[in-house]
């Protein structure tokens, strides 16, 4: 039996199948879980990924600005399963201008929308699930290490230091209903995601060689295990937590 048997679980942002996110659907289901998607954008593209899974799951569209998609998510999502025992947050956005060492002349416009998209919606997602999240349940995040200042990341750098301290305080009030929040903080993958960071190959060159266990750029399952472990009843005790799977880089000196 797996450490998901029986749990419901929605995973958004899976792009590509070389996404963590896909990497965390497809573990969770190997693990016992029955799985939701949401997609934004090319939803064909989505539905046509989710059938790469053990089990084809549906697929919902969702866009974090839209209120509306927002405020009807439990519905939708109650279409499908009863509740929720997991979320998984894997949503994030800056405009090109925002990275790439463009930091001192971003506008605001941009800022907002790499804060929007990056990091409110981490709140705005967990908000939207509460009517279907039950005692016990679990969100979890996907982070990049924002300890420090990284070459290129500019405003999606701050953007994920906000998620950082937006899910500390998202399990703070959670807690009350023993929901618990916690982040995974990932070193760089050969993601979609990463290939709209421009000068991302400075990650590539220089991380493999930094970190302690060895690091590869290719492989999305350790994140992916890490995330359904939190997702899991073994980390009953857990919250507001940032776990590391970077083989090691954040706790390394230059």
């Amino acid at each position: 039996m797996g450490i998901l048997e029986g749990k419901r679980i929605l995973v958004t942002g899976v792009l590509a199948d070389a996404s963590i996110a896909f990497s965390v659907a497809k573990l969770a289901q190997q693990e016992g879980a029955t799985v939701v998607l949401t997609g934004f954008g090319r939803l064909s593209l989505v539905e046509r990924i989710a059938k790469r899974l053990p089990e084809p799951a549906p697929v919902l569209e969702l866009d974090v600005q839209n209120t509306d998609h927002l405020d009807t998510l439990a519905d939708r999502v109650g279409e499908h399963v009863e509740g929720l025992d997991g979320v998984v947050h894997s949503i994030g956005f800056a405009p090109q201008t925002a990275m790439g060492g463009n930091f001192l002349n971003t506008s605001w416009d941009d800022v907002a929308t790499a804060l929007q998209v990056s990091t409110y919606s981490f709140k705005s997602l967990a908000v939207a699930c509460l009517p279907l999240m039950k005692e016990g349940g679990a969100v979890v995040g996907l982070d990049f290490d924002a300890s420090k200042a990284w070459p290129v990341y500019d405003w999606m750098g701050v953007a994920k230091a906000g998620l950082e301290s937006c899910s500390r305080y998202l399990a703070r009030d959670l807690g009350k209903q023993n929901i618990r929040v916690n982040l995974v903080a990932a070193g760089p993958l050969r993601t979609m995601a990463a290939k709209s960071i421009p000068g991302f190959k400075e990650f590539e060159d220089s991380w493999p060689d930094k970190a302690p266990l060895g690091w590869d750029l290719s492989d999305t399952l350790p994140a992916a295990k890490a995330c359904v472990a939190l997702l899991s009843d073994w980390f009953p005790a857990t919250t507001g937590e940032i776990v590391h799977v970077d083989g090691g880089v954040h706790a390394i000196g230059a």
